[in-house]
């Protein structure tokens, strides 16, 4: 396919060409000077340094004027480094999930075994260690946890942080600029210096032990950050727009719902998944404030229950991972153009 290509002057099959053998050349400098070498295989050495050298001499002829003149003066240099640029961060993205996945359903024997090769299986898969998760732990009482804490934090988050920035937006003078800093700056405080105050709320209000505790502590951490975040997006909104809209007859509070909110979907989103985010990873809260099985959020369940003592059920650990960091990752991937909007306005403009 790729001669056929060249034959009929494809500048696609090109670049791809020019792809295949800039990653060849690279893989066999990697493969000469990490294993060959090191390994004392001088044949399979030698081997690696003809295939590079063929390698970058084909690409020298696919980048001879004569060459680029028959393919209209085109250079298959940019596109084929972009692509792999591309290919790395690709893999490198890609590898954790992958890692996951092969360890999960590998068994003890062939995970234990040094002379296995780790990245396939060497023994038949099992679903052994899937069932112990799901059969001999809460994992899904944890994930349930964890969803019903996030979806609650993310309504409280909005629901304080939206209207505090925007008054802090719109409030004229250097106050406005001071009270976000100051909120910011709160956000700096970390968490092993509050659970032990925060721990004494949750005493007086008998919250001990519950899921409760955390939907009480957690927009202590999300608000200041999303209410810094919102400022900057909402600084970014022309202040004639709800000029306007109140000239039609809209009150300021309606201005900011009809008006504001949709302009700012992407740094509501990006609150969202900032707080859902958290409430997922936070370990320190969790740890401290739950101790019952049944109410233990997954980031801290798994690593529980999941390690006893010197034993590390490593299958059942990648599972659990898998499964929880699947969500958030189509999450983000879902609304990234948003989220990286949602940030980049709110670092501007902030």
């Amino acid at each position: 396919m790729i001669a056929i290509g060249l034959w009929i002057l494809r500048n696609g099959t090109r670049v791809f060409f020019f792809y295949l053998l800039l990653l060849d050349a690279l893989s066999s400098v990697a493969a000469l000077f990490l294993y060959a070498l090191r390994q004392s295989h001088y044949r399979l050495s030698a081997f690696l340094i003809v295939e590079f050298f063929v390698a970058v001499l084909l690409m020298w002829y696919l980048q001879r004027p004569g060459v680029q003149r028959a393919f209209g003066g085109f250079s298959a240099v940019p596109q084929s480094v972009k692509m792999l640029v591309l290919t790395i961060f690709t893999v490198l993205l890609a590898f954790p999930f992958y890692w996951m996945t092969i360890a999960t359903f590998k068994t003890n024997a062939d995970i234990y075994t040094s002379e296995n090769n780790p990245f396939i299986f060497n023994i038949p898969p099992t679903l052994d260690h899937v069932k112990l998760l799901f059969g001999q732990t809460g994992f899904v009482r944890w994930l349930g946890n964890t969803a019903l804490v996030g979806v609650i934090v993310v309504g409280i988050t909005l629901l304080l942080a939206l209207p505090a920035a925007y008054a802090l937006a719109r409030l004229t003078g250097r106050w406005g600029e001071r009270l976000g800093i100051a909120i910011f700056l709160t956000c700096l405080v970390p968490p092993t210096l509050l659970f032990i105050p925060l721990s004494r709320v949750v005493a007086i209000l008998g919250l001990q032990d519950t899921i409760w505790s955390l939907v009480l502590v957690y927009p202590s951490v999300t608000v200041p950050f999303s209410i810094w975040l919102l400022m900057g997006f909402f600084k970014s909104i022309p202040r004639e727009l709800e000029d306007a809209a109140m000239v039609d007859g809209l009150t300021r509070f309606g201005a900011f719902i009809k008006m504001v909110i949709p302009i700012s979907i992407s740094g509501i989103l990006t609150v969202v998944i900032f707080t859902f985010t958290l409430v997922t990873q936070e370990f320190v809260y969790a740890l401290t404030f739950i101790s019952p099985e049944s109410q233990q959020m997954v980031g801290v369940g798994i690593p529980i229950f999941l390690v006893r003592g010197d034993v590390y059920f490593w299958q059942s650990l990648m599972a659990a991972c898998l499964i929880a960091s699947i969500p958030i990752a189509l999450l983000y991937n879902l609304f990234l153009n948003r989220f990286i909007a949602g940030f980049t306005v709110g670092a501007v403009k902030g």
